[in-house]
């Protein structure tokens, strides 16, 4: 039945959304050139080829998790410039380092040749002690960097910085991530965009879905409450920490054991209070767009995701029916990141390989 608090869907101004890559491309890649030849990514490397980088964008701190080049500017003026690069940006909590089994699988998978990269939501990391949460924080409260709209401005000042202008991108989000991507190219239409990747994108009525409905209020409401239990929870030892944050994902039947120092940095109170991007009402009342651009755009949607059910799926089906606009029939949950990194980074490779085949 469609939802009476649909006016529209996110689609109407999803104007260009062209399908990715499939098996049959996958086959003929492989066929077709030995240097493009996808691997098995294994398991181990997964820290040696990681590098972790802190530093201030809009005057708060952002860690950005990279595989490959860790230098852009410097790469594009080598023998063998990197020809695109592949940009993760997460849900919420905007931790990277919960996304190092699925990055790590992308850039094994295609033989180290794109670098790929994660970049933190301003303020959602613990920092190094040299560093504050925020450089200034008078600049801080007055350009909102920590509510949704500055995460958008955010992710858009770092590209500016730590980007060349030239460089393709292939942007992937997750969750809330999906809806700053859209953002994203919608103000700045030069970003030159490959294709976009939606992981189970919460894009629309955001405070309306299941999940939203009970944790919105919680979140946005009634967060100080939980600040003094995390900062208790902050004094323990580290190694106390992580034993707890494994006793709480304990119920998952294949765990990822590289998200448990990126759970075990949650527990930081400084992080709570710049968790703004949380607020779905901001979500609900205000659709994601993206004016006609050809941009090449694949949707994911969960069969059982809470955040963003499956009737959001069939309407924006509905509204495009000749968009790559998928439903995942694998079970995999709405935070993949816990159990399912690799595998959804497999699909997503097959998706994106038919567009790095054509640089």
């Amino acid at each position: 039945m469609r939802s009476p608090h649909r006016s529209s869907g996110p689609g109407h101004l999803l104007k260009s959304i062209s399908s990715g890559a499939s098996r049959r491309e996958v086959g003929e890649l492989r066929e077709a050139d030995p240097v493009d030849v996808m691997c098995s990514p294994g398991s181990e490397g997964h820290e040696e080829d990681a590098s972790v980088e802190y530093f201030y964008c809009r005057g708060a701190v952002t860690e950005v998790l990279k595989y490959g080049s860790t230098d852009l500017h410097s790469a594009i003026k080598g023998p063998n410039p990197p020809k695109a690069l592949i940009l993760i940006i997460p849900g919420n909590p905007g931790v990277v380092g919960f996304y190092k089994t699925y990055m790590w699988t992308l850039y094994q998978t295609f033989l180290r040749r794109y670098p790929v990269w994660a970049v933190s939501h301003a303020g959602h990391c613990m920092p190094p002690d040299t560093f504050d949460m925020i450089e200034d924080a008078s600049v801080a409260e007055k350009e909102d960097v920590f509510g949704l709209d500055g995460q958008i401005e955010h992710k858009l000042a770092f590209l500016r910085k730590h980007v060349p202008q030239e460089t393709l991108l292939l942007l992937i989000g997750h969750s809330i991530g999906c809806y700053i991507i859209l953002e994203m190219m919608k103000r700045d239409p030069e970003l030159k965009v490959l294709k976009a990747v939606m992981l189970f994108p919460t894009i629309e009525r955001m405070a309306c879905s299941p999940q939203g409905k009970v944790l919105t209020p919680v979140l946005c409401r009634l967060r100080y409450a939980v600040y003094l239990p995390i900062f208790l929870l902050s004094l323990l030892p580290e190694r106390l920490k992580a034993g707890m944050a494994r006793l709480a994902l304990r119920n998952l039947y294949s765990l990822d054991t590289y998200i448990v120092p990126a759970t075990v940095s949650l527990i930081n109170v400084d992080c709570a209070e710049s968790d703004g991007c949380c607020d779905g009402r901001r979500v609900s009342a205000k659709e994601a767009s993206v004016e006609p651009r050809g941009i090449s755009l694949i949707f994911y949607y969960g069969a059982t995701d809470h955040w963003c059910p499956v009737q959001y799926y069939h309407d924006i089906s509905r509204d495009f029916p000749g968009g790559d606009i998928r439903l995942c029939e694998r079970g995999i949950r709405h935070a993949f990141v816990l159990d399912a990194g690799e595998e959804v980074a497999n699909m997503t490779a097959e998706w994106i390989c038919g567009d790095l085949r054509t640089l």
